[in-house]
């Protein structure tokens, strides 16, 4: 009996490491695309976007919602792979003329329509809309290294309506996938997280209150080098180096952030 125990055991975990060896195709392609931006691709070594991708269990028939797409780094990705079986919709702040942001967004999706021209847009403004999805419609809702700007601007609070609005989008089963940059659970998290660090345990703590089930996480996008105590926090790391040449070759040598990689569903 214990025999077979063992046997079934080693079968099984043989079918998991060929359920995690199979490799999609799609996706590469996708992070190949020659539409990519040079700047964005040069990028890739740290932000592993086919680890990330595949360790949230993407399919490129699912409907994703990126949240806060910022200049669009993984909506380069996510709208040519979801973009014949799928659908991406990019929930950000609304078109405004008086943020560049939004504007410079726009105008990258219209310039490509071959790309992006299936890219659905959703409001996303916290803590007041919320406009990104229906209720249970949607397979998995990703953000990267978001939650420090949420958190910043209206604390605990804030970062529970954005938790609670994604929960609801969700149909059961669904998944959030999170990267953020990562505190030392040793230092001190500041309320406002003005350095752009956040404790893995807090993020962890926050969705589960919210009713999401942590599934997993991972340090694919881990970097020891990085003790997030830098003067001017996170952006003072490469891409920004935001102290200029002060330090620079330091900074450089550390390459970008030490990021928590979570992966949770909704029961």
């Amino acid at each position: 009996m214990k025999r077979f125990i063992l046997t079934a055991t080693l079968l099984a975990g043989s079918v998991v490491g060929l359920a995690h060896a199979a490799d999609d195709a799609q996706l590469r392609t996708a992070i190949a695309g020659k539409h990519r931006s040079s700047t964005n691709v040069a990028r890739d070594n740290w932000r592993h976007p086919y680890e990330t991708l595949t360790f949230f269990g993407i399919k490129p028939n699912m409907t994703v919602v990126e949240l806060s797409p910022g200049g669009g780094w993984y909506t380069e990705i996510l709208a040519p792979y979801l973009r014949d079986n799928g659908k991406l919709i990019a929930a950000g702040a609304a078109l405004d003329p008086a943020r560049r942001s939004t504007v410079a967004f726009k105008q990258k999706l219209d310039a490509n329509p071959a790309v992006f021209g299936k890219v659905v847009q959703g409001v996303f403004e916290p803590p007041s809309t919320y406009n990104f999805a229906a209720p249970g419609s949607v397979d998995m809702v990703l953000t990267f290294r978001n939650l420090h700007n949420w958190i910043g601007d209206g604390g605990d609070d804030e970062l529970k309506g954005v938790f609670k609005a994604i929960y609801t989008s969700l149909k059961p089963g669904g998944v959030l996938g999170i990267e953020e940059h990562r505190l030392p659970e040793a230092m001190t998290q500041d309320p406002k997280t003005s350095s752009g660090y956040v404790h893995q345990s807090y993020v962890i703590r926050m969705a589960e209150s919210a009713g999401f089930k942590l599934a997993a996480k991972s340090d694919i996008n881990a970097n020891p080098k990085d003790k997030a105590d830098h003067k001017g926090g996170v952006w003072a790391l490469p891409p920004t180096l935001a102290n200029r040449d002060q330090d620079r070759d330091k900074y450089q040598a550390i390459g970008e952030s030490d990021r928590m990689t979570l992966k949770f569903v909704k029961p």
